[in-house]
């Protein structure tokens, strides 16, 4: 018996050191999801440190906000079978042909957690990229805690004049829109958003940018396609499918598909796992997190010059609202992950010294841009204004990213003098939005440059005197 016992120990330990998803209490591989990572689990918790500034009086608030989680595209919903059919033939591998590996197994109740998975079925393709609860709950929450923060500034009271709401012309955007508005004014409130423009250059500039969206960022020679194409990625698509019990190399639609589902269904019910994550190891995701960042920096970031420019009149506009003494006090707009992003980019937030490559993927694991933090379900971006009268440079701002102070290393721990922030985008503010980077962008500003902010901000101010 001892003898026995003796043997029945590597095995064992074997067992035991195979990955269980199920049983892991830090999962951290979730804050590893790119744009389809869980607002909740990345979002920053030391605004209760960050929001208060000595002697400082907050006065005004300007948020680009991206949607909450949202349900897939169509094309995905209608592959729901397919999952379907990959639960069953992993279930098989194990259960029936005897092909689970000798390492890095599926472990027992992540394969019963698989063999139970079902899809939705309330869940169908005309409601594609619908904002789910949890999205909606997203922006609620998100509402409500600058509310809590900012109480001088965001009043309980909805009043047409002090608060300006935009949104996209989405499903998305604009239940996101109503999600924040109830949030600060209570589920029976009469917020309304200013009118969508037919062609909407603030918000989606990129709809109407032939030049934007003829980049090669994903195609052959591009970063994203060599690290697509390399032996480390090519090497994880073989180890998933061995790990799923496949004596062959599944075809990379079914393993995304399996990925994108863990994905998704980890956003909609974050107190739950999301049985496909299982599926994978922590670092196989942190190898799909490189590609996703990969297409994301030259997409939408520093990958190319050019995206700086793209949301011109989006920091224009955020300019134009601080400078102004008078109303709106808070402008808020929601969009999209590419705005977020690329204005990101053009405020030069989260920029690397060392440009993203597909050979440098060992050494920027320490990354600043990780699409995963910057850009989750909810994303938001929240510059304040405050009055600070005893300092001889008296306007001051904090801009948030997800809740967490930005620190840029022309401020001071994250609290920057108005005046070079105005130096600082400077370029940006003189520019013409159309001639800045896409010649083909479609209507001109509503003035351009200084001359226009300035403009702008008289009349205004005529405006407010005259009433």
């Amino acid at each position: 018996m001892r003898l026995l016992i003796l043997l029945l120990l590597p095995l064992v330990a074997i067992a035991q050191d195979d990955y269980c998803f199920s049983k892991d209490t830090s999962r951290l591989q979730t804050r590893q999801f790119s744009s389809k990572t869980a607002y909740q689990i990345v979002k920053g918790t030391d605004i209760d440190k960050q929001y208060l500034v000595p002697g400082c009086q907050p006065q005004k608030m300007w948020i680009f906000h991206r949607h909450g989680t949202r349900l897939p595209k169509k094309s995905m919903i209608k592959k729901a079978t397919r999952v379907a059919e990959l639960r069953d033939l992993i279930i098989k591998n194990y259960q029936v042909a005897r092909t689970k590996p000798d390492t890095d197994a599926l472990c027992q109740t992540d394969l019963i957690a698989i063999k139970l998975w079902k899809w939705n079925s309330s869940i169908t393709p005309d409601m594609e990229e619908y904002l789910t609860a949890q999205g909606y709950e997203d922006l609620r929450g998100t509402a409500k805690l600058y509310q809590r923060y900012y109480p001088s500034v965001l009043p309980p009271t909805y009043n047409d004049t002090y608060y300006q709401f935009r949104h996209t012309d989405t499903q998305r955007t604009t239940e996101s829109f109503k999600a924040f508005a109830e949030g600060l004014f209570g589920s029976q409130n009469d917020a309304h958003p200013v009118e969508i423009p037919k062609q909407d250059l603030l918000l989606r500039p990129y709809d109407y940018c032939s030049s934007f969206k003829n980049v090669n960022y994903k195609d052959e020679g591009s970063e994203y396609y060599k690290f697509h194409q390399s032996k480390l990625y090519n090497d994880t698509l073989v180890d998933i499918s061995t790990r799923l019990g496949f004596l062959y190399t599944l075809e990379e639609a079914d393993i995304k598909l399996m990925y994108d589902m863990c994905r998704y269904e980890q956003a909609w019910n974050v107190d739950r796992n999301s049985v496909w994550c299982g599926a994978f190891l922590p670092e196989q995701v942190t190898v799909f997190e490189y590609l996703e960042d990969l297409k994301y920096y030259y997409g939408s970031g520093y990958g190319f010059p050019e995206n700086a420019h793209l949301n011109c009149r989006l920091v224009q506009d955020l300019l134009t609202h601080l400078s102004n003494p008078v109303s709106p006090h808070v402008v808020a707009h929601f969009g999209h992950s590419t705005g977020l992003l690329t204005l990101i980019t053009a405020l030069g937030i989260q920029k690397d010294d060392i440009k993203l490559r597909a050979d440098n993927y060992d050494s920027l694991t320490s990354r600043r841009w990780k699409s995963s933090l910057i850009d989750p379900f909810a994303s938001n971006f929240v510059a304040v204004k405050y009055d600070c009268p005893a300092d001889l440079d008296r306007e001051k701002v904090v801009f948030f990213l997800n809740q967490q102070a930005v620190q840029l290393d022309w401020c001071s721990v994250g609290l920057c003098k108005w005046s070079d922030v105005l130096e600082k985008y400077k370029t940006i503010a003189d520019a013409d939005c159309v001639e800045y980077y896409c010649r083909a962008g479609g209507a001109p500003s509503l003035g351009s440059g200084v001359t226009g902010l300035l403009a702008t901000t008289l009349a205004a101010m005529l405006v407010y005197l005259m009433h």
